[in-house]
């Protein structure tokens, strides 16, 4: 139980810091790019080790 929270709690950090670092950053296609990775990160820690 201790593993899945800790995930979710990977999760949200990573989820906090991708808003930062985009609110910071100028430029739509930087933008686009951070989010693609952010969103193929979370993919990943959803299906390798949540599911």
């Amino acid at each position: 139980m201790s593993t899945d929270f800790t995930y979710y709690i990977l999760c949200i950090i990573a989820i906090i810091l991708a808003a930062i670092i985009i609110k910071r950053v100028a430029g739509c296609m930087i933008k686009a790019v951070i989010t693609i990775i952010l969103i193929a990160a979370l993919a990943y820690i959803w299906f390798m080790y949540l599911r």
